[in-house]
């Protein structure tokens, strides 16, 4: 604006603001002259007046904030603030990654701090000490015979085509869930150093390249399962159809994302193009609950319908936190009730089965996941001490878990790891659960019946419950789980509890969390604090609405945390 008022004062020939008056053609060469000295030197003047100004009031200018005054445009403005972890909030030192077990020290265990003088129970943060401890250091000869074992299933059951790898043996189909249980065995097969980085990185680019490249339901959501060998949307018969998509399973994959992110900033923009082609406009509803979608078996539309109970419900909120979505309510405790077993109150999901058409189970498996992957933390925390539990209500709940299945050993000497489960023939799948439907120790299917003889000491759930809590009793389950394989094609999913022998099956679930617990103890928890420089997945599309539509956050700040919540012991019957 300086420059062309400047400019607008000059009396240029021609300019019919210009009251000069019109003399012979020497006088009009001369004037035109004298113009042409004034301009050029008015311009110098001006240019360098205006770059001096510049230079000399550029720390004065306020940028625009989106989110802050004089913000005109924020969708424009996206991704240029951070989100907000402990770490800066707090100011405190952020948590590094772990070096690779054959990288680490001869004495890297020796001054690891686990906090044991430290009193357990909460803190004035609702964080939570727990009164166990996890085990940590090398893994011995045994444990790695069973890492290596539990990586040939995926070296075995890997196509090569897709790089999916199969949930179950042979059988040529697979959900997010269990596709996150194979990234969760790769990241842990490089990390003990099985294998080495140019594997890795072949294997997990292959795979998220087919991911990006699936047919979602509806232009939605990755549908409930796929075919390993074309990549195709298949049923739960693995024919071509859809049948819509689980809000649990996207939560679990969210979470293994999140992991590959954070560790292995190199992948950063391949991992965000995976979920930059999602729509999440139905997966979490305002009031920060979790959706799946079905279609009507009458009119073939779609049905979205709340997902999850206690549990589950609260991981699964949580790998959609860490991506900036705010699922409040999915990750509160409430509706909950109380079971007292063997004089510990296990809590279990309040909400009626026969309202909403859903069943309690209570299992160990969400808990070992929560407490291996996440260390018990809030999605915001990366930096409190392995032993703090910024996510202080689930730890507390996770040692009511565990002491009910020790207390169930020391009263009946049955060896207790109970977690649904895969069964070898009808009906091939089983909840083997420590309390449901009004009853402790219930074991049912899919349909709810009651199959007793499918009942099992899972060894997903026993090696979990060894690597998290270091006690006399998980050793037992230690004895028995950790020469439990086949060499050719991995860990057994466990052994039937009524003393039928091994349960002769072998599933990408269950030989990715046996690998997440032993990378466990060599690293603690699984995930590590994000250093990366760029953020796509809070960047991209920021100038277009396509954001909105499909419900991408922002980077979250410190009023989008989920809130640290202690919950009161809610006390129904004894059994």
């Amino acid at each position: 604006m300086r420059i062309q008022n400047l400019g607008a004062s000059l009396n240029m020939p021609g300019d019919p603001k210009s009251k000069a008056d019109r003399g012979t053609f020497g006088s009009a060469s001369l004037l035109l002259s004298a113009v042409a000295v004034v301009t050029v030197t008015a311009t110098w003047f001006v240019g360098s007046s205006a770059k001096s100004m510049f230079l000399a009031y550029q720390e004065e200018i306020n940028p625009i904030i989106a989110g802050g005054e004089g913000d005109a445009l924020p969708a424009v403005m996206r991704g240029s603030i951070p989100a907000m972890t402990t770490s800066l909030v707090y100011e405190e030192p952020k948590g590094t990654k772990p070096p690779r077990m054959c990288e680490m020290q001869s004495d890297y265990f020796d001054d690891l701090d686990q906090g044991k003088e430290a009193l357990s129970g909460y803190t004035q943060r609702n964080e939570y000490i727990r009164k166990y401890r996890p085990r940590r250091g090398f893994l011995n000869e045994r444990e790695m015979r069973a890492a290596r074992v539990a990586w040939h299933y995926f070296e075995k059951f890997t196509q090569e085509n897709t790089g999916m790898a199969n949930s179950v043996g042979n059988y040529p189909s697979t959900t997010l869930w269990d596709t996150a249980s194979y990234i969760a065995g790769a990241v842990a097969a490089f990390e003990l150093c099985i294998i080495e980085k140019p594997e890795f990185d072949r294997r997990m680019t292959l795979l998220l390249t087919t991911i990006k490249g699936l047919e979602l339901f509806r232009k939605e959501l990755p549908n409930k399962v796929y075919h390993t060998k074309s990549g195709l949307k298949v049923d739960y018969t693995n024919k071509a159809g859809e049948i819509g998509f689980s809000a649990l399973d996207i939560g679990r994959f969210m979470v293994w994302m999140r992991i590959l992110k954070n560790r292995y900033p190199y992948m950063g923009n391949t991992v965000d193009s995976v979920l930059l082609k999602w729509d999440f406009s139905n997966a979490v509803s305002k009031e920060g609950l979790l959706f799946g979608a079905y279609v009507d078996k009458e009119t073939g539309e779609t049905v979205y319908a709340q997902e999850g109970r206690l549990g589950y419900e609260e991981y699964a909120a949580k790998g959609f936190a860490l991506w900036g979505f705010r699922p409040l309510m999915a990750h509160r405790a409430e509706p909950f009730l109380t079971a007292s077993i063997f004089g510990i109150q296990v809590p279990y999901d309040g909400r009626d089965p026969r309202v909403f058409h859903s069943q309690n189970y209570v299992v160990t498996e969400s808990y070992l996941q929560d407490g291996l992957e996440l260390g018990f933390d809030m999605p915001h925390d990366d930096s409190s001490p392995s032993w703090v539990h910024s996510d202080g209500w689930r730890a507390e709940f996770a040692d009511r878990i565990y002491r009910v299945q020790e207390n169930r050993w020391r009263r009946t000497g049955f060896m207790t790891a109970r977690s649904e489960h895969n069964v070898k023939g009808p009906p091939y799948f089983t909840y083997d659960t420590i309390f449901s439907d009004g009853y402790p120790w219930n074991t049912v299917t899919p349909r709810g019946d009651y199959t007793p003889d499918h009942a099992a000491v899972a060894a997903k759930a026993a090696l979990g419950l060894w690597a998290l809590w270091d006690t006399e009793y998980t050793d037992v389950l230690y004895e028995a789980m950790i020469e439990l394989y086949d060499p050719e094609n991995g860990m057994y999913e466990g052994l039937y509890e009524r003393g039928q022998g091994r349960v002769e099956i072998y599933t990408a679930n269950n030989n990715g969390i046996i690998l997440t617990s032993l990378l466990h103890k060599v690293q603690g928890k699984i995930l590590t604090p994000y250093t990366g420089e760029t953020e796509v997945w809070y960047t991209a599309y920021r100038d277009q609405d396509l954001r909105e539509r499909r419900n991408y956050p922002d980077p979250f700040q410190r009023e989008d945390w989920l809130p640290a919540l202690r919950h009161s012991t809610q006390k129904e019957l004894d059994y």
